[in-house]
Parts: structure tokens; sequence; C-alpha cells
């Protein structure tokens, strides 16, 4: 007796295409209403998308250089003058872009995690520009005559959270994170050696 439940090559099709319904939001309705993905659901402004984010994230972590020599003490040494120091760090820069980022971005979440006041102050502008947001698809939101786009969305949840991040020293964070990264991407940049491509490429550059 049949089941009438899908099976082989059918059963696979019928998965991928209820996958396909559950992650796409391709469909959307351009004010973020409509669609039936997850995605689309959670009614993010243009520009914003799961998608962005991920295909940013994906760029990067391919062009990452390997950790172990990225961190490898043997090619580490003090510059013989100032030459080779400004050399060192335009290049190291352009080599190793993706790392500092990741060292930036995880110097950035380690500042959050280690203070839980910011993460209330975070939580509240989430939160704002959310229920903003959700305004916004309603009914348009007009202030002096003018509709609030997403940036001016932004910035009005920032100016609601305000006090909160006063509160929870974003100020003090902001320079912190600055300053830890100037230290430590500068440091790595002036005293990693550069290997011998980027050496030959700086010796056949017209002065």
């Amino acid at each position: 007796m049949s089941s009438g439940a899908p099976k082989g090559e059918n059963c696979l099709v019928d998965m991928d295409s209820k996958a396909g319904e559950l992650f796409s939001a391709e469909d959307a309705h351009p004010t973020g209403t409509g669609g039936t993905g997850v995605l689309a659901k959670l009614w993010l402004p243009k520009g914003l998308s799961v998608s962005v984010a991920k295909e940013w994230f994906d760029r990067r972590r391919v062009s990452i250089r390997p950790w172990a020599s990225f961190v490898d003490q043997r090619k580490f040494s003090k510059p013989r003058n100032f030459g080779e120091l400004c050399q060192r760090v335009v290049k190291n820069v352009e080599v190793y872009n993706s790392n500092y980022t990741f060292i930036f971005l995880g110097l950035i979440l380690y500042c959050i995690i280690s203070s839980p006041m910011l993460l209330i102050a975070l939580a509240v502008f989430a939160g704002a520009f959310y229920i903003i947001h959700l305004k916004s698809l309603e009914s348009k939101l007009v202030v002096l005559g003018k509709e609030l786009n997403v940036p001016h969305q932004m910035s009005l949840a920032g100016a609601i959270s305000l006090p909160v991040f006063w509160l929870a020293g974003a100020g003090a964070a902001v320079f912190w994170v600055l300053g830890a990264t100037l230290f430590v991407i500068g440091s790595h940049a002036a005293f990693r050696q550069l290997e011998g491509t980027d050496l030959d490429e700086l010796l056949m550059e017209p002065v």
C-alpha cells in the first residue's frame, strides 16, 4: 500500500524546495512584510540583509593568511631604518588586511562581552531601531516634513539609547578598542619581516 510519501530523488527534491522556502528572502515584499522565508519574517531593512554580511565575511575569510605564519616569531625583527619601517607597515597592511580585520572584530567582541552595561546599551539600541523600523513599515514616519529612511531611523535609535551608552562608558570603550587595535596591528606591521616575493616587488618598483 502506498503511503503517499515522496521517495528517492523526489524526496530529495522536496526537501531542497522546503529548505529554499525556509531560508530564501528573495520573494519578500519590498517593504519587508512579504515573503515566506525566515529572513523575510525578520523584516530586515534594505542593505542590512544577512546575505550581504555573509558575503563580506566569506570574502575576508578566503583572503586571510595562515595564522601560524602570521604569529611566527622567527619572522619578526627590528627594522634597520625608518624607510624600511614604512615599507613594512604599508606592505604588511596590504598583505594581512583580512587578519587585521578579524583582530579588530575580536577586540570589539571582547570589549562588548567584558562590559555588561555595554551589552544592555546595544540591546536598547537594537530594540529601539527594530520598533522604529516596524512602525515605518506600518505607516510612513515623517519628521519636519521629511520621511525617515533607514539611516535616519538608526540615528533616532542612537539618540534614544545615547543615555544608556553614556552610562555604559561607550566613549572609553571606543578609545580602548582603537588604541588596542593601533598598538597590536601597528606593532605587527612594523616588526613582521616581508616575504621574499614582497621584497622582490619593492625592489622592482620605480623610485
